[in-house]
């Protein structure tokens, strides 16, 4: 699998003119663990929801090149886009409340992603949900799979929408923020079954995050987003070298326990960032 982004752009017209959201954005990623990173509406979300062209309608998308895996994203039918959606690339979003349907349970979400991928009877569904929500670690899945989504709590909902969207086998795994929404304890047990996950079924990532230290010691590669634009790419392991001031003003303005401050630093922009 190989995705290939090439001058990527996203505008949105309004009332007082062309807003320019992603701008110029080139990325290539292979059989890897990519992070985007970058404060809220630097684009992350719009970059990476291009792949599966999953846009507001008001939407103006363009590039010189947006392949999955050399299919043209830009000029592919929707039969073909729904080959690649959910089947090829899957994606989890913030909170599990809002994306979950409400008034189905648990495991007949799970077991209607199986059967739409994977064809099949109820029986099979059922059994490849039961194992799903076994692989994502959930202790009852019995239980899980009867109970509906206010029945389950935060990180419960996310192991659940992490098993429909592995229910399909994907190639690509893009998550956007998955743990915005979940405590410090959860976060780092969602964190672990991903790259667990990840790595045994031998998936890409792209994992979009405000969180520069998560994303450094989860991540092979870091991408660092600003106004649309990509400022910085580097090596996870590298993020303490950065050179561009956006990345290390990021850098800086992290509290640390080993380094007590008694003021953190305040980031300092500069127009030219923009250009």
């Amino acid at each position: 699998m190989h995705v290939d982004i090439q001058n990527l752009c996203i505008a949105f017209p309004g009332a007082t003119g062309i807003s320019h959201a992603v701008r110029n954005v080139s990325l290539s990623i292979g059989n890897e663990k990519l992070g985007i990173v970058g404060e809220s509406g630097s684009g992350k979300s719009l970059t990476a929801r291009s792949i599966l062209r999953l846009l507001p309608r008001s939407a103006r998308l363009s590039a010189d090149r947006l392949a999955f895996d050399g299919i043209d994203v830009l000029k592919a039918s929707e039969s073909a886009m729904r080959g690649i959606r959910g089947k090829r690339a899957g994606l989890i979003l913030q909170d599990p409340k809002y994306s979950l349907n409400p008034v189905m349970t648990a495991g007949a979400q799970i077991a209607e992603a199986w059967r739409m991928h994977r064809k099949g009877g109820a029986r099979e569904a059922r059994d490849g949900a039961m194992d799903l929500l076994d692989q994502v670690r959930i202790n009852d899945p019995a239980r899980v799979f009867a109970a509906y989504p206010h029945e389950l709590s935060g990180g419960m909902g996310q192991r659940v929408m992490i098993a429909m969207m592995l229910a399909p086998d994907p190639e690509l795994l893009i998550a956007d923020e998955p743990t915005s929404a979940l405590d410090a304890t959860v976060q780092a047990e969602i964190l672990r079954l991903l790259d667990d996950l990840v790595s045994r079924r031998g998936m890409a990532l792209i994992l979009i995050s405000h969180d520069l230290p998560l994303v450094s010691h989860f991540c092979d590669r870091v991408a660092v987003m600003y106004a649309g634009r990509i400022v910085e790419q580097l090596g996870a392991g590298e993020l303490a070298r950065a050179r561009h001031p956006y990345t290390t003003g990021l850098l800086e303005c992290l509290p640390a326990l080993s380094h007590p401050r008694p003021r953190l630093a305040v980031m300092k922009r500069d127009p030219e960032w923009l250009k």
